[in-house]
């Protein structure tokens, strides 16, 4: 296992003399945008193919419920060597995808084949994620853990904002299927820059158990932790009550609330994106800082006040203007999620503890249901404001009950 020294506080200090750092965060930056460009390809081709929201909504569900199988990957992250996970992932990806572009050229491509696709994509994604993160700790080490995070969820952020623009535009000047050859490439570069990083990945001994045995060791592990309790029922909150609401309530709100059309939806998305860089960029600049706990918490609560708010205006510049705090305060949620529970887990425990958080977020796509069901009776923006003032009182509730969570860093 690689630790790298302590650097400087700096906007780039954990990749400073870091060079396995550097190829891993290189890496998922190609991944990331691979999966991005991907998902609006074939999303595009399944609503082409079939005009149908339902049977876009089951693609979705199919590229999301890999998910749900983040305890069982959580043991393969903590039992199995790391790099070799990722680079298998990366293999994955490029015969799963290289396969579904071959079919589109060919012109042989079924709706089946399309929610294939959407499961390959989830398959190489979230099975692979807790290595993936747990990874990071390895390379540098506690001090400069908050710095690489944010480096990490600034990719993320890169090509969230980046890969559906390139995919539009592709489908645009070459068609979908030249468009999924060339997204599928950027896995290519994912897969070279990991080997290097061979014989970093190493494990934690003393994992050789059966791997039921070892997932409910580590639940009864976390369960007896109350900070990493505290991190992952945070992570459930949001993605039960918050992230559906970005994922589907958007394009209602631009038609509906704000009476933009397809180009103003893409500038609001933008926007959010925009502050999601710069919030990375802010946390990644403070280094290893006190009150992590605090920022967490507090950044969360105030996301939500920013969502309950963004639900009752229907003034456009305004929107605009919240939207960018949205992205911005997202950071502090999407960054030091991943930092506090590797913190507060012991290092046997990181798999396991990132496989739970996994799991965690995999409750969205039910939630979104949910959420669905009660905006058809009551209206998005009734919903979203309940969502964001019931996120803010979780968190204050939180606060209270937890308060050495506040005050951890």
């Amino acid at each position: 296992m690689l630790r790298a020294k302590p650097a400087r506080p700096g906007l780039l200090s954990s990749l400073k003399g870091n060079r396995p750092f550097l190829l891993l965060w290189l890496s998922n930056l190609f991944f990331f945008g691979g999966v991005w460009t991907q998902t609006l390809v074939l999303g595009w081709l399944v609503y082409a193919s079939t005009r149908s929201e339902f049977l876009v909504a089951v693609y979705t569900a199919a590229r999301l419920a890999p998910m749900l199988l983040g305890p069982i990957a959580g043991v393969v992250a903590d039992r199995y060597d790391r790099v070799r996970l990722l680079i298998v992932a990366c293999g994955w990806a490029i015969g799963a995808v290289g396969l579904i572009a071959a079919l589109a050229s060919l012109d042989l491509l079924p709706y089946w084949a399309l929610v294939a696709g959407g499961l390959a994509l989830g398959l190489a994604q979230s099975p692979a994620q807790p290595a993936r993160s747990a990874m990071v700790l390895d390379l540098v080490g506690r001090h400069n853990l908050s710095n690489a995070n944010a480096l990490n969820s600034l990719a993320l952020n890169m090509t969230q904002v980046i890969g559906p623009a390139l995919g539009g535009a592709m489908i645009s000047a070459i068609g979908a299927p030249a468009a999924l050859w060339i997204s599928t490439a950027w896995y290519v570069f994912s897969l070279v820059l990991l080997l290097p990083l061979r014989g970093h990945g190493g494990t934690v001994a003393g994992h050789a158990g059966p791997a039921l045995a070892m997932i409910m060791s580590g639940m009864r592990a976390i369960a007896r932790n109350r900070l990493a309790v505290a991190v992952l029922l945070v992570t459930l909150a949001a993605n039960t009550l918050i992230w559906p609401v970005y994922q589907s309530f958007m394009p209602v709100f631009a038609q509906e609330s704000l009476g933009l059309d397809a180009a103003g939806l893409g500038a609001l998305l933008t926007c959010c994106g925009v502050g999601g860089l710069v919030g990375s960029l802010i946390i990644a600049g403070l280094g290893d800082f006190r009150f992590k706990g605090g920022l967490f918490v507090f950044g969360t609560a105030a996301w939500g006040g920013l969502w309950a708010l963004f639900a009752v205006t229907g003034d456009v510049p305004v929107a605009f203007v919240l939207m960018g705090g949205i992205g911005l305060l997202s950071a502090t949620f999407g960054v030091l999620q991943t930092t506090l529970l590797l913190m507060t887990t012991e290092p046997g425990l990181h798999g396991r503890a990132l496989g739970v958080q996994e799991l965690a977020i995999g409750i969205m796509p039910f939630a979104a249901l949910g959420l669905g069901a009660v905006a058809q009776a009551a209206g998005v923006a009734a919903t979203t404001l309940c969502a964001g003032l019931l996120l803010l009182a979780v968190l204050i509730l939180l606060a209270a009950r937890v308060p050495d969570l506040i005050r951890y860093g």
